[in-house]
């Protein structure tokens, strides 16, 4: 086999591929033996059909087949023995290729086209600059965090007297002409609220009364919509919607929701035994968390300007555009001419990311160990319990839900990305001159506006 590679420009070459018959005759002479051993065609014996009539029914698809697998493995081992940074995969030649006929031809020759990646380098130092965002941790922000705590870690207690935002539970029975109807509607352990109610008359029935106190309502009135009444009559939306009736409800226990003290039980609750004992070590310990939420924000927010910084320092790399584009529509079905001219500078942008993340993870020895990716799985898990306001959970517990995270294989593929990307861009903090600036959680929010 003869391969020769021809260079059109720095971004394009073609590469042929010359196959003789040496090259396929025995392993298609071994494939159409195996063939004729297994071959159950009527009239002949497992193994006695003629060689003649295989090679006439299977010879001209194991060629092809032999053929295909020879010029795949031959081609991709060139581009690597090269040290080709291709992009993409390669094309067939639609000029150069000559016709292929599996009947008539021994020696068979393929043209592929390839996108050759623009060969640069990418050198930082102290004169590169990129913004640093230091976000500051307000009173508010931590004041906002106690109440969470405190609404969250709350408990409910019975209570002798309806404040607007209790649980009120009771029989609740139709009226007729001011009396109980007895073939009404009645409706045992009924729950209401006063403060879901959207007329003021109605919630001042409530508000004020006291356990075993009766209250005389009208639920037309009192709720929003059909549905609201359903739920507390226990009746469809449609016979919700013909309801005009009074009812009375008698209150037989009053329950209102009592946000957390601020106290050990609260620091426990929320940081594990004996980790914090004082409202001012609680207040620290969150502003330490607040912290280290905002410092991943300031990474992140670092991130993007450090990528736009080095897109723009290579803006005037040169890209085999005619055969990106070929490429992009030949391999996406859903990808029209005319979006992929809308796509392409965005196409681009990330493609020359790419390849400079590339080449700063080469060029600083950038590796992603065991270790690292499951220290990230961690990160992850922790910052998905966070989420729910659930801070201090058991170091076992966070490697264990780490550890089922990375039983997927795309996530695992996804972790060491992000690990990479991290360390890259590690390396470029400190290669640059970092313009350090203090703003509020408002002011960094403004940032991403719109975007």
């Amino acid at each position: 086999m003869n391969i020769v590679k021809k260079d059109l420009d720095q971004n394009n070459a073609i590469v042929t591929l010359s196959i003789e018959k040496a090259d396929y005759a025995e392993k298609v002479d071994k494939t159409l033996r195996d063939y004729r051993k297994k071959a159950n065609i009527p009239g002949f014996r497992p193994g006695m059909v003629p060689v003649g009539l295989v090679k006439k029914m299977y010879g001209k698809a194991v060629l092809a087949e032999e053929i295909n697998k020879l010029v795949s493995d031959n081609l991709y081992k060139f581009i690597q023995e090269n040290n080709l940074n291709i992009l993409g995969e390669p094309l067939p030649n639609e000029t150069d290729q000559k016709t292929i006929d599996f009947d008539t031809q021994e020696d068979f020759e393929f043209s592929f086209d390839l996108g050759i990646a623009p060969e640069f380098e990418v050198t930082l130092n102290k004169k590169d600059k990129v913004k640093f965002y230091d976000i500051a941790v307000s009173d508010e922000m931590i004041d906002n965090q106690v109440k969470s705590y405190t609404g969250r870690y709350g408990k409910y207690v019975q209570e002798e007297v309806v404040e607007e935002k209790d649980m009120i539970k009771g029989e609740l029975l139709e009226m007729a002409g001011g009396k109980v109807n007895e073939s009404g509607i009645k409706v045992q352990d009924a729950t209401l609220t006063a403060a879901y109610m959207k007329d003021d008359a109605q919630k001042a029935l409530f508000v004020g009364a006291k356990k075993g106190d009766v209250i005389v309502f009208n639920p037309a009135k009192a709720f929003e919509n059909e549905s609201e009444i359903s739920s507390l009559l226990k009746i469809s939306k449609d016979e919700a919607k013909t309801i005009e009736s009074d009812f009375q409800i008698k209150i037989d226990s009053i329950t209102r929701y009592h946000e957390s003290e601020i106290n050990q039980e609260l620091f426990d609750k929320v940081y594990g035994e004996g980790v914090v004992a004082s409202e001012e070590e609680f207040r620290a310990k969150i502003k330490e968390n607040i912290k280290e939420n905002l410092a991943s924000d300031s990474e992140y927010k670092f991130g993007v300007d450090a990528q736009e910084m080095l897109v723009a320092k290579f803006n005037d790399l040169v890209f085999p555009d005619a055969f990106l584009k070929r490429w992009v529509l030949a391999t996406n079905d859903n990808i029209t001419p005319e979006t992929l001219e809308e796509d392409y500078p965005k196409m681009i942008a990330d493609l020359k990311w790419h390849l400079i993340k590339d080449k700063l993870a080469k060029s600083n020895d950038v590796k992603v160990e065991t270790a690292d990716v499951e220290d990230f799985a961690k990160k992850m898990a922790k910052a998905q319990f966070a989420q729910y306001g659930m801070i201090g959970i058991d170091d076992e517990i966070i490697a264990n839900y780490a550890k089922d995270m990375m039983k997927k294989e795309d996530t695992v593929k996804n972790i060491v990305e992000r690990v990479v990307e991290q360390k890259v861009f590690t390396a470029v903090k400190d290669a640059v001159k970092l313009d350090t600036k203090e703003i509020t959680i408002e002011e960094f929010n403004k940032m991403f506006e719109g975007k």
